[in-house]
């Protein structure tokens, strides 16, 4: 039984990406990289199963999304959405109508969702490694960043 559970998650987690899975606010944030790639006459997109990751990041309760164009391809093209800077990401959080507001968009080199707090309903934190011209530094130097995730949108801002 145990072998067949484990094999069934492996099925889900290969499913390719399909954005009718999402709602409207998450689809309108990843037909970003069908304008771009249209814009660069670069052919057909390709998601990677992993583009869109859901979970609560604001602690109401209600799933929020991240959108990582890290693995998304415009035709052959493997850097249309990535740079030396990192990649497109978006972070999308639910509201309590049940609308979504993108509260970042930037290019992110990783992320890593941090350990929630003992608090129940707290906001995660995320960590971002960014280029190092947002901490003053240049190329490859990585700036560290983090933020909790509320509704308000963010930015991060170079010196």
């Amino acid at each position: 039984m145990l072998a067949l559970f484990a094999s069934a998650a492996r099925a889900d987690e290969a499913r390719p990406y399909n954005p009718a899975d999402y709602p409207p606010g998450v689809q309108k944030a990843v037909h970003f990289a069908n304008e771009e790639c249209d814009s660069q006459e670069g052919g057909a997109v390709t998601f990677a199963p992993e583009t869109v990751r859901k979970i609560d990041l604001t602690g109401d309760g209600r799933e929020d999304y991240i959108v990582d164009f890290q693995e998304t391809k415009c035709g052959d093209r493997e850097t249309t959405y990535c740079g030396t800077g990192g990649c497109v990401m978006k972070i999308l959080v639910t509201l309590p109508d049940g609308s979504m507001r993108e509260v970042f968009e930037g290019y992110v080199l990783r992320y890593k969702i941090m350990v929630p707090s003992v608090k129940r309903g707290a906001a995660r934190t995320v960590r971002f490694d960014l280029h190092g011209s947002f901490c003053g530094g240049f190329g490859p130097q990585t700036c560290v960043k983090q933020k909790a995730i509320t509704a308000t949108p963010f930015a991060f801002k170079q010196p």
